[in-house]
């Protein structure tokens, strides 16, 4: 089948065939399909639109292109379950919750992407950790997860390759926010991951792709949908993001919270309270906790305990990262040579934040991509950004600190922030979302898991 007329059968409004779906997923898998192509598909698609089969079709085509896990072998002793964004800034809760579920008895293979738009990677603060192999081969993907309960690595040629080529080119073609296109690229690494059951965080707000709840409910329920179609156990959860995830968005420094919260050092309550939300919901479909409140207690217990950052601190190690990493963060990730804070022009409180554009100005800082060969600097970004409702005055509570490669990278990040922020008298801002974590109406309930 020829490329372009696949191509032009989606461009007119058609649904493609699982054959034409198919051929396509592997000409993008072994390069016989152009970027250029690739890149029409990906527009047709977010222009178009598809139907549930053939969102299933491209799915499973994808999660087909490479080799597909199974764990039966190593004989775990516990489920194989994991957790997945659909992208929000600076959400760094993978980071965290990967070595919560492994020290609670969960084993977490989790295959995670770079930056697509304006919202950051989990590879890309990976890699912001010396020696981090954050692409590797299945055999130590599958060492890591048995001896430490977690790894974190990105799609490789064995695993899902058709994704991670499509993944770089929806990144600079302006066709990130394709629901079908997301859900296949999310799904596809985690079915080839061979998992038991995933849990959904699907963020609304003016941080994420779905910025109303609606279009959050909407993809929610095509991954679930098509999730459960492939005989995966699902839940989705729907997450605010009308505000930074935490008080950091940068690699480097998403990295640094993340171990904050881990060692308990400086723990945000908000990026806590959704990471032990997920946990907790990964537990009861793994079968490792009876209800979310138990999984809650037993996400909070490895968190207090230290349980979390012994098992985060090991994953790092035996994947090429500093043996003291957790003992001695700041020796090893990098510092902007720049850090200037941002001071509103009159003291008042947090009503709003554009958070997409906090975003596009991390990636403008260079902490993100333009074309898929741009090099990341990984120190670069934001720090002690405001939250909605909170006090915030010149000279005194900056709206957050610029962390610049130099002084004009910095005098034009501080414009762009000072401009992100809405300032008022009143303590609470209409803003602020009172649904901090919600789940999907339709997702199953504790008694619905698999024991």
């Amino acid at each position: 089948m020829l490329p372009q007329e696949i191509i032009r059968a989606k461009r007119d409004g058609h649904a493609l065939t699982p054959d034409q779906i198919g051929a396509f997923v592997r000409g993008i898998a072994d390069d016989s399909v152009t970027e250029g192509q690739a890149a029409a598909f990906a527009m047709a698609v977010l222009l178009r639109g598809m139907e549930g089969d053939e969102r299933v079709a491209l799915t499973q085509a994808m999660a087909r292109s490479g080799q597909v896990l199974d764990w039966a072998a190593e004989d775990l002793g516990g489920p194989v379950v994991d957790k997945h964004s659909t992208g929000g800034v600076g959400d760094k809760v993978s980071l965290i919750l990967a070595p919560v579920v492994a020290a609670c008895g969960g084993f977490v293979p989790m295959i995670s992407g770079r930056g697509l738009g304006h919202t950051g990677g989990t590879l890309d603060k990976l890699d912001s950790i010396p020696g981090y192999r954050s692409q590797t081969d299945l055999a130590t993907l599958r060492r890591v997860v048995q001896r430490r309960g977690c790894a974190i690595i990105g799609a490789t040629g064995e695993l899902a390759p058709a994704d991670r080529r499509l993944y770089a080119i929806r990144d600079i073609t302006g066709t990130v926010e394709s629901i079908d296109l997301i859900t296949a690229s999310i799904l596809s690494k985690k079915l080839a991951a061979g998992l038991d059951a995933l849990v959904m965080d699907v963020k609304t707000g003016s941080g994420a792709f779905a910025a109303a709840p609606e279009e959050a409910e909407r993809l929610g329920r095509s991954l679930v949908d098509v999730g459960r179609g492939a005989g995966l156990a699902m839940t989705a959860l729907i997450t605010d993001m009308n505000q930074v995830l935490g008080r950091t968005a940068g690699n480097a420094l998403e990295v640094r919270e993340a171990i904050d919260v881990l060692t308990g050092t400086d723990v945000e309550p908000r990026l806590r309270a959704v990471t032990v939300a997920l946990s907790a919901h990964m537990l009861v479909l793994g079968g490792l906790a009876d209800t979310v409140a138990a999984g809650e207690r037993m996400a909070a217990d490895a968190l207090d305990s230290g349980a979390a950052a012994e098992r985060f601190g090991a994953m790092v190690a035996d994947l090429g990262g500093p043996t003291d990493l957790m003992a001695r963060p700041d020796t090893w990730l990098l510092a902007a040579p720049v850090q200037q804070p941002v001071f509103p022009g009159a003291a008042g409180h947090v009503q709003a934040i554009d958070v997409r554009r906090l975003g596009v100005l991390v990636l403008e800082l260079g902490g993100g991509r333009r074309r898929v060969e741009d090099q990341i600097d990984p120190a670069v970004g934001l720090s002690h950004v405001a939250g909605i409702g909170e006090p915030v005055g010149p000279g005194a509570t900056p709206l957050a600190v610029v962390h610049a490669a130099d002084a004009d990278a910095a005098a034009r990040a501080a414009a762009a922030l000072a401009g992100a922020f809405t300032v008022g008298d009143a303590p609470n801002g209409e803003a602020a979302s009172d649904d901090l974590v919600r789940v999907l109406d339709d997702t199953p309930s504790a008694t619905d898991a698999p024991v």
